[in-house]
């Protein structure tokens, strides 16, 4: 039985055999107040290539009342099994089908998700269908490549607002409103939109050239209105619109551009043709550094993009999924870095921090795939939007351009979009267009960089004279052997890559005083241009961050960086030589201990709030996972008391002074540490400067509770101080978090044994129960968890299934016996391929924490 699967073998054949033409769908909402199910009617029409052919359409429903196909009435029971609608004897040319069906709103984040605001107990509506979950809400040929046109008919009730991939029309007044939208355009399934409830909207219009104009709307939930910074998120999308809008040649195809920031989403947004939905965590109703407003607007720039590489020109199947993701990666920071007044002229510093590391994680796992990844079904596709797809793409993409150049490159993506708007692609269409306006045979290049598996390092070789001239240069390329498990060989590739040198000038600063670009291929380069030179003090191999490869800085570049790591003027070479400090600390070459020093040394002439940022997240990780543990309260304590001095030290008001309050809360010990909280949360004492705000009092709840310092008691006070979605969120995580044998009980219980909670609830309970200072107390849920998660898996929706099998997969257990209680189940449960994936890539987690530990242990001795 299929279940709620689809292979890539049956929508290629599904694909030969069919052609849609257009959608109809009626939906009755008018009772989502209360919740339940609704009438879901659908009527496609579609062509058969062969008479008296058979085939299915997709339908995840309760109930279905009625199939008619070619005006024939079929036996909803018989036809209707395990997520298909059999389609037997099918007309040659035009058939019609209608399905009437009761659907399910959930509260998982997939399909129609429901939503009760706690401040107004209004129900908000919106879609999640990407993936594969159209099929949820509407009978549907669930596969990219079978692209149609969708008219949505949707009653809902009265003063609510209905939002689709159309232009919202004027409701017909009814008992109920009814919305009778225009058909879209010719695209997929999982792009379609509903979004529907009593929403607050703010409107206006982006001007183009050639008299262009495009309705702007933003929509978020009235308790959220007056957080809302319209204008600022306004200003960049019009940034988005004139940037593609030059580089792509191709004006937006859509009639309209909403953005609606909903409540309980998965991810951070989605790209809904016209009609894109967020999380809505990003209007901040709290203060927040410089950085989150970055991440923002990238992820506003990602999902304009998508309304080309996506929406416009759409994969064929799932393996090309990166034609989506890593390009609108690229596209997005690119606008960042290189639009005329943007605000984030140093994306690409942010890029190589953050994005950058988390793929180079994720491609030294088991689990590590081609960016081209082989797609055999909907379930691998599900756990594949992964830093391989999204970051190690968009680094691929940044060297392609530098490679090709940046002019041809757009040239490329131009005759793409027009040679197959409204269609599908696969990787050779984008390839074709790219070597006709380069110039250059790209199927090496492609071979290499798409479609195998695995991360370089690159190491320079530097001989000098007793004069300190360099006598040979050359660049070392090693292809690590790849993860046990995972497919494929290890390969060298051809990298494009600039090599910085750095010395200090007269006011201390280290400055770059020369530059040289060149093609590195096999194992070892040499640079005749560096030599006969002086040796600078600092060699930066994949200056600019040009390519997509682990760097390793020479013996004698390491010790200069060490004490002046902090001095260098420009943000992204600090960025790469952090970036790589940390992978060196992650690889077991960098003791824990070594990596505490080299940030405290640094950090505090870091400027760039996102690097300090991000420092802070993963010094806290590395001294959770990584230290040696009979190191790790010294380094703890060490850290945390860095924290304060850093809190009190920074300018008051400062972006750097909320983030140092929010490193303190999230590790403050000492009974002295933790009255300071206290004190911070009653107002009994202050930092100059310092707003606790109400997010920034949850963090400090949150703290005092994993701790002990708070009870159930004050943790429902401070609820009922902000009794909202997010309030209701920061209590359920407080609770989870309280060190005692029956929080955990209850947590665990709430989210393995019930399926109650909410996508939301559910992530919240999950980040609270799993606390690094509470081991002990979660050591016997290691059993526990293998005992639970297959059957989890098994029996819930994808989204609840993965938060848990990877959130409360044992990772803070870090020991043999971990390793081979996993292994032990691995070799027997039998999981599907997907939570195979998902439980091996979190033992790799606990191996890599076991060989850091041990090099942290040895650097002491």
């Amino acid at each position: 039985m299929p279940g709620t699967n689809l292979t890539r073998e049956e929508a290629q054949e599904r694909a030969r055999l069919l052609t849609v033409d257009a959608y109809e769908i009626e939906l009755d909402l008018s009772g989502a107040q209360e919740g339940g199910t609704y009438r879901s009617v659908t009527t496609v029409r579609f062509d058969s290539a062969e008479d008296g052919a058979a085939s299915f359409i997709d339908l995840v429903a309760p109930t279905v009342h009625e199939v008619v196909l070619n005006g024939e009435a079929l036996d909803a029971a018989a036809v209707f099994a395990d997520s298909r609608i059999a389609l037997p004897s099918l007309r040659g040319g035009a058939n019609e089908l209608r399905v009437v069906a009761d659907c399910a709103y959930t509260n998982t984040g997939e399909g129609l998700h429901r939503f009760v605001d706690p401040v107004d107990q209004q129900a908000y509506l919106y879609t999640q269908f990407e993936v594969p979950d159209a099929r949820r809400v509407f009978a549907s040929f669930e596969q990219p490549d079978l692209k149609g046109t969708f008219q949505f008919t949707v009653k809902a009730p009265a003063g609510w607002t209905v939002i689709s991939n159309s232009p919202t029309p004027e409701p017909e007044d009814v008992k109920d409103d009814v919305w009778v939208f225009a058909p879209t355009p010719r695209i997929s399934t999982y792009i379609t939109a509903l979004i529907a409830g009593p929403y607050h909207a703010v409107h206006s219009v982006y001007e183009g050239g050639d008299g262009q104009r495009v309705p702007l709307g933003i929509y978020c939930r009235p308790s959220l209105a007056e957080h809302l910074d319209a204008e600022e998120i306004f200003a960049v999308t019009r940034q988005g619109f004139d940037w593609f809008q030059e580089k792509f040649d191709y004006a937006y195809p859509f009639a309209k551009y909403d953005q609606l920031f909903v409540p309980e989403f998965n991810a951070g947004a989605m790209e809904n043709a016209g009609a894109v939905t967020i999380r809505d965590q990003y209007v901040f109703r709290s203060k927040v550094t410089d950085a989150a407003y970055e991440v923002r607007a990238e992820t506003i720039l990602h999902e304009l993009a998508h309304m080309w590489f996506g929406d416009l020109v759409t994969m064929e199947w799932w393996n090309d999924l990166w034609l989506n993701e890593s390009f609108a990666t690229y596209t997005s920071i690119a606008c960042q870095a290189y639009a005329e007044g943007s605000k984030w002229p140093h994306s690409w510093t942010t890029f190589a921090n953050s994005m950058k590391t988390w793929a180079y994680r994720q491609d030294q796992l088991p689990s590590t795939h081609p960016i081209m990844a082989d797609i055999r079904d909907l379930d691998d596709v599900l756990v594949n939007f992964d830093g391989i797809t999204y970051a190690k793409g968009a680094s691929v993409l940044k060297q392609l351009v530098a490679y090709v150049g940046m002019d041809a490159f757009f040239a490329g993506v131009q005759a793409y979009f027009k040679a197959h708007a409204f269609g599908n692609t696969q990787l050779s269409d984008l390839l074709g267009a790219l070597e006709q306006t380069s110039g250059r045979d790209l199927g090496t290049w492609s071979q290499k960089w798409l479609q195998t598996a695995g991360i370089n390092v690159l190491r320079p070789e530097i001989e000098t004279d007793a004069d300190g001239v360099v006598t040979a240069f050359a660049v070392k390329q090693e292809a690590p052997t790849l993860p046990v498990g995972a497919k494929g060989v290890s390969t060298l590739r051809p990298h494009r890559i600039a090599i910085g040198l750095y010395d200090l000038d007269d006011t201390g600063r280290l400055v770059r005083t020369d530059r040289v670009e060149l093609d590195v291929d096999g194992e070892l380069t040499p640079v005749e241009a560096l030599v006969g030179r002086a040796r600078p003090a600092v060699v930066l191999l994949n200056d600019d961050d040009l390519s997509y490869a682990k760097v390793r800085l020479d013996e004698a570049s390491l010790a200069f960086v060490t004490e002046h790591l902090g001095d260098f003027a420009e943000s992204l070479p600090r960025a790469l030589c952090w970036a790589s400090a940390w992978d060196m600390t992650r690889d077991g070459e960098l003791a824990t201990r070594d990596y505490l020093a080299l940030v405290l040394s640094g950090i505090s002439k870091e400027s760039d709030i996102g690097v300090v940022q991000s420092l802070h997240r993963q010094v806290k990780l590395a001294l959770d996972l990584y230290a040696a543990p009979s190191w790790r309260e010294a380094g703890l304590s060490q850290w945390t008391e860095a924290t304060l001095a850093h809190l009190r030290t920074a300018e008051p008001g400062s972006d750097h002074q909320l983030a140092w309050a929010r490193a303190f809360a999230a590790t403050a010990r000492t009974p002295q540490q933790l009255d300071l909280l206290r004190g911070l949360l009653e107002g009994s004492e202050s930092v100059e400067g310092l707003a606790v705000d109400t997010d920034l009092r949850w963090a400090f709840v949150n703290r005092l509770a994993a701790v002990g310092v708070v009870d159930e008691d004050e943790i429902a006070a401070e609820l009922e101080r902000d009794n909202t979605s997010a309030g209701q969120q920061h209590a359920a995580s407080a609770r989870a978090a309280r060190p005692t044998e029956a929080a955990k009980a209850e947590a665990w219980a709430s989210v393995v044994e019930s399926d109650e909670l909410t996508n939301s609830l559910q992530e919240a309970v999950i980040g609270g129960f799993v606390q690094t200072d509470q081991r002990e107390l979660l050591a016997p849920y290691t059993t526990k968890y293998f005992a639970a998660v297959k059957e989890v898996w098994d029996s819930r929706s994808h989204e609840i299934a993965q938060q848990i099998a990877v959130g409360l997969y044992p990772a803070l257990q870090v020991s043999q016996e971990t390793l081979d209680a996993t292994d032990v189940w691995l070799a027997s449960a039998e999981p599907s391929a997907a939570l195979r994936r998902l439980v091996s890539e979190s033992r790799a987690g606990v191996e890599r924490a076991l060989k850091a530990q041990a090099a942290d242990e040895a650097a002491a001795a």
